[in-house]
């Protein structure tokens, strides 16, 4: 388990709606190469780290806006879960804190994290982001649908991310909305629940 934390010179919404844009991960995230939003849910990821091409996909278990997002490999090259989460300082700051569990897959891996890689790139990432979002008057996007434990596909959070039910309904669909925005009317109504930091290592 590997856990940093930044402050970011940003307004915790703007904070909050810049990171669920998950295809924008590319532009701060180290050895990121693409990330595909497949529905509310899932993303697919493919990474590129010391010359090393990995594919994998992350399902969003628990997504509680301007609070928290917690997720879990759900298929491919990479085994982790972690949470990440948005706590407002003031008007102007946010803290933002990010949690991961990483399973060690070869020998490669089990040495990168011995010599603290993962914990590095965590917090090589979490700076490049401050950055991103402090270079900006507000966030590319937003989506604050709420997505809960119980209807996840393993309908089990990760550590720490569990948490009590609310009157929030579900989300129909996600999409690149404007940050004042939660729900399309055009949309189809989410899949069937069956049998994403995400942040690579």
């Amino acid at each position: 388990m590997v856990h940093d934390t930044i402050e970011v010179e940003a307004p915790l919404r703007e904070v909050y709606d810049q990171w669920t844009q998950f295809e924008e991960f590319p532009r701060f995230m180290d050895g990121v190469e693409e990330v595909r939003q497949l529905d509310d849910r899932l993303c697919h990821w493919r990474t590129k780290i010391a010359g090393a091409t990995r594919e994998f996909d992350t399902e969003i278990v628990d997504q509680l806006p301007d609070q928290r997002i917690a997720w879990r490999t759900v298929g491919g090259d990479v085994k982790q879960k972690g949470v990440v989460t948005f706590e407002r300082v003031d008007d102007a700051h946010t803290r933002v804190s990010l949690s991961m569990e990483v399973e060690a897959s070869g020998i490669a891996d089990r040495a990168a994290k011995a010599m603290g890689v993962v914990e590095n790139r965590i917090e090589g990432d979490l700076h490049r982001f401050k950055h991103f979002i402090e270079e900006r008057d507000r966030a590319t996007g937003g989506w604050r649908g709420r997505l809960r434990p119980a209807d996840s596909a393993g309908n089990t959070p990760p550590a720490d991310a569990a948490v009590p039910d609310d009157d929030i309904p579900p989300p129909p669909g996600r999409s690149p909305l404007p940050s004042d925005a939660t729900t399309r009317p055009d949309a189809p109504p989410p899949p069937p629940a069956g049998p994403p930091y995400p942040g690579p290592v």
